[in-house]
């Protein structure tokens, strides 16, 4: 006998193009965003979703799995899915802001400087190469328009084959950056971002007094050898970016509350 809170899960139309574990899955995801199913709570078993939707084992349990890659359930060996509670250090943060900023034409990247010198302190570090290893440093500012936005100091290994610097002074647009427009991209890196001041040399750049709140993205891209091949960051004032994280399950638009709307036939 299927437990009876199922009874009030929406159907699976068996007319849609949808497959029905992803169908179900969304069923499921909807009932927690809007409260049937809360923290702690259990879902439904595997034999009770089969029962009440004839569906086959690998349906509910390809659907359960959409709802554990989303972070939404967990599921223990022996005891069944449970709704997990939100857990703020789990929150992903989404670079939205600096995404747009990678997609807007007027948002220009200017050389200041570019020459070969000897690696030392957090560059040698930062790029796993013996201190005195010739690299190629790089500064420029990326402006929109006449606002200047980040100043980004840059080190790649140096490669007498490659024209590292005739290929990176021919970098204009911020993306090219990450995605190698001028030359062969990094196969993958990664992101740190912490907030600090503005240097002297900062400040001067970006036009914000030295010593002001800064937001600092600092990034190591491999190459496809899985060795470092850049190393650096880009500094802007604190006030330019923020990042934001969702946690849970939102509550679907259509189950929402409309907010400050009158119900109709009341006065």
């Amino acid at each position: 006998m299927s437990d009876p809170t199922t009874t009030r899960l929406a159907p699976i139309d068996r007319s849609s193009f949808e497959p029905a574990y992803l169908q179900l899955a969304n069923i499921l995801s909807h009932a927690i965003a809007t409260g049937q199913y809360r923290a702690g709570d259990q879902l439904p078993t595997e034999a009770e979703l089969r029962a009440v939707y004839d569906v086959s084992p690998m349906t509910v349990r390809r659907a359960i799995n959409l709802l554990i890659d989303c972070g939404a359930v967990v599921t223990t060996r022996g005891r069944g899915t449970f709704v997990k509670p939100l857990r703020l250090a789990a929150a992903t943060f989404e670079l939205r802001e600096f995404h747009d900023l990678l997609d807007d034409p007027r948002v220009e990247a200017r050389v200041l400087e570019a020459r070969v010198r000897p690696a030392v302190g957090r560059t040698a570090a930062g790029l796993d190469v013996p201190e005195g290893t010739r690299v190629v440093s790089i500064r420029r500012l990326l402006r929109r328009g006449e606002e200047p936005l980040f100043y980004h100091r840059e080190s790649l290994v140096y490669d007498p084959q490659r024209p590292t610097v005739e290929t990176e002074l021919g970098v204009t647009a911020l993306r090219d950056l990450f995605e190698g427009g001028a030359g062969v991209g990094p196969k993958h890196g990664e992101l740190i971002i912490h907030a600090s001041v503005l240097t002297d040399e900062e400040a001067h750049h970006v036009e914000r007094p030295a010593g002001s709140a800064a937001l600092v993205l600092e990034h190591l891209f491999y190459g496809y050898d899985d060795r470092p091949m850049s190393w650096g960051r880009f500094v802007c004032r604190g006030d330019l970016l923020q990042f934001r994280a969702h946690i849970g399950l939102p509550t679907p638009a259509a189950a929402r509350p409309a907010r400050g709307r009158k119900r109709e036939g009341r006065r």
